[in-house]
């Protein structure tokens, strides 16, 4: 399942769309490895019995099983784990049946650091944490890849969106001269 660009608003870019990294995968394709050998494996040593015939198909059941649980279902959670940065917030999503989801402002971010172990520097992941100003504080995201590449660009974002809001120096020029005319309009209306 696709990130839904309708939850998007109107003026609203997506910076930076990503899923977790590639490791996370790694178990469950070593699990699904591990089950097929050993199914091909029962199928080359089992004697060739009646009942070896049995304990095949309940080996593939057992397989299969195993193969739903410990490989496809954890493919599909990292397939519908969404982490979106847009130039207004932070998205995330995730679920397969059930969808969870959480929206940080940018200019509700305070804090952006990231962490990595030594095993993770040489993957290229690591874990990023954004802390918020409001209730719920800290959002950890882990298996983040290039995660030092995504903190600094997330720092990015949240600067232009605080430069965007802020009143600065021009602005209060601007400002000042708008209102410096909209005198001298209102003193010649009187004078007339």
């Amino acid at each position: 399942m696709g990130f839904p660009e309708s939850v998007l608003t109107k003026d609203e870019r997506v910076e930076v769309h990503l899923h977790p990294h590639w490791k996370a995968m790694v178990r469950p394709v070593l699990v699904l490895v591990v089950v097929i050998v050993g199914i091909g494996a029962a199928w080359f040593l089992l004697p060739d019995k009646s009942w070896s015939n049995i304990a095949l198909i309940v080996l593939g059941v057992i397989g299969l099983i195993l193969v739903c649980w410990l490989t496809i279902w954890p493919w599909m959670k990292w397939r519908t784990t969404h982490y979106v940065f847009t130039n207004e917030r932070v998205i995330m999503r995730e679920g397969v049946f059930s969808r969870d989801g959480r929206d940080i402002p940018l200019g509700r971010v305070n804090d952006v650091s990231f962490h990595h172990t030594f095993f993770e520097r040489m993957l290229g992941c690591g874990t990023l944490t954004i802390e918020s100003a409001g209730e719920r504080g800290q959002v950890v995201l882990t298996d983040i890849p290039h995660v030092e590449k995504i903190q600094s660009e997330l720092y990015e974002l949240v600067e232009a969106d605080h430069d965007s809001h802020t009143f600065g120096d021009d602005d209060r020029e601007a400002l000042a001269k708008e209102v410096t005319r909209a005198q001298s309009r209102k003193g010649r209306g009187d004078d007339a």
